[in-house]
């Protein structure tokens, strides 16, 4: 588990390229046969990545929760963005996950085993855990059982659909919300015009890319942005203070996952785009 520390818009005025991605971009999560995480600060979500080959690998990091279980004060959202079919078993009980289906796991679950039908071509499985007050049931919502949402158009090149998996008309959670969107063809933007919700954070997940493909992270304060260069299943973690908008050289998908304050997914302080700078 790598631990990352909050930072204070007024400092990250002074980083360069380097210090923005130290911070800020998560660039090793998927390896085959491991499953890394990253603990940051901004509201104590944990990310991370689990590629199981010929053993599942399970869900444990006592060092540094110093709780008896992973799951003791928290909760989990888990995604597999991998065409290999995936497999988690909670407590004994086994939920098999394809492509783009997500679990919710709640609190006081002891045992979270990770594994793929087929070592061969394994799951990719995607992970978001925040803490958790109260305990909710662990339920699969497949892909094609989410209510699509329609956003944007070709003219502004955000043509996008939105999956809403962990949120508050969805799997119910104590305080994690997750979801997925997926740009059309021919279109790049996302999430501009941009906002803030200063009330949690949020990290992005970009995938479905090619080797090639790049996606440029717009952050920072509305009036004085930075940017990051993203590759293929990278992740940003962006503070609550920040715009979290991007353009890529062609479309892709990306996961969200939010917590913090509330929990109303339309929260959101919209920036005009006068204001950007």
């Amino acid at each position: 588990m790598e631990v990352r520390y909050a930072t204070n818009p007024t400092d990250v005025k002074q980083y360069d390229g380097e210090r923005l991605r130290s911070e800020f971009l998560v660039e090793s999560l998927f390896v085959e046969g491991e499953i890394n995480m990253v603990y940051s600060h901004y509201d104590r979500v944990i990310t991370g990545g689990a590629v199981p080959t010929v053993k599942p690998l399970k869900l444990e990091d006592q060092e540094t929760l110093k709780t008896e279980f992973f799951l003791e004060r928290r909760e989990i959202g888990i995604i597999n963005i991998s065409d290999g079919k995936g497999k988690v078993t909670v407590d004994g009980e086994t939920y098999e996950l394809n492509k783009r289906d997500c679990l919710y796991v709640g609190r006081g679950n002891e045992d979270v085993q990770l594994d793929s039908v087929d070592a061969s071509q394994p799951a990719r499985f995607y992970l978001a855990s925040a803490t958790a007050h109260k305990e909710y049931p662990t339920k699969k919502l497949p892909i094609e059982d989410a209510t699509p949402t329609k956003l944007g158009s070709d003219a502004e090149s955000n043509n996008r659909t939105i999956y809403k998996y962990i949120h508050e008309d969805g799997l119910q959670s104590c305080q994690l919300m997750m979801g997925m969107t997926l740009l059309a063809p021919n279109n790049m933007w996302n999430t501009m015009p941009p906002h803030v919700h200063d009330r949690r954070m949020e990290a992005y997940l970009y995938f479905d890319m090619d080797e090639e493909s790049r996606v440029f992270h717009f952050m920072g304060k509305p009036d004085d942005t930075r940017h990051l260069v993203v590759k293929n299943e990278q992740v940003v973690l962006s503070p609550p203070w920040s715009i979290h908008s991007g353009v890529g050289t062609n479309n892709y998908t990306f996961i969200w996952a939010m917590a913090g304050e509330n929990y109303t997914f339309t929260d959101m302080d919209h920036v005009k785009m006068d204001k950007l700078k």
